[in-house]
């Protein structure tokens, strides 16, 4: 049995970088635009309807996230190919990653998984997770799943970040460590 390693919050964020379709090169953990929190969410690839029908969701609280200075970007394994055709299937406006590599997953402490068919996929990809990096590029908050049905609520999560965004004084939860 192999450990997983895990991402702390309170650390740094690491430095992981990503391609767009455009052709640019993303900081996966940089705010952008106006804002100075970053959500970063890994899903499966084109070939998971859960991950479209999540990702479509998220564009529709993305104003709200926006409102308190989170901007997301989306990341997966997907080549060019794979992520363009997906965008058939979303309706975001935020930007969509691809080509995220095993040792990338590793990095970020990632479930991965191999295909089941070819009819899947045809490369190794993560399973879903879900990261918030505050405006220090410091790891305020983390979910990762090893299953594309196991993904927290959108509701909760921008409830949660507003409360958070608006205290000043509200601790990164899960830091202790043994």
């Amino acid at each position: 049995m192999t450990n997983l390693a895990k991402l702390i919050p309170g650390n740094t964020f690491p430095s992981i970088e990503a391609m767009l379709l455009d052709g640019d090169r993303v900081n996966l953990g940089q705010a952008h635009g106006d804002a100075d929190w970053q959500m970063l969410v890994v899903y499966r690839g084109k070939h998971c309807p859960l991950c479209v029908r999540y990702l479509n969701l998220l564009e529709q609280h993305k104003q709200q996230l926006t409102a308190i200075g989170v901007s997301i970007t989306a990341v997966s394994a997907d080549s060019k190919i794979q992520a363009t055709e997906n965008m058939q299937s979303l309706n975001v406006s935020f930007p969509i990653a691809y080509g995220l590599s095993v040792e990338q997953m590793k990095q970020l402490g990632l479930y991965i998984s191999t295909p089941r068919s070819e009819t899947e996929t045809d490369h190794i990809f993560s399973e879903p997770a879900l990261f918030v990096i505050n405006g220090e590029g410091v790891l305020q908050a983390v979910d990762i799943s090893n299953a594309p049905f196991l993904r927290p609520e959108l509701d909760v999560i921008v409830r949660g970040l507003t409360f958070v965004r608006k205290q000043t004084d509200y601790p990164i939860r899960g830091t202790l460590i043994e």
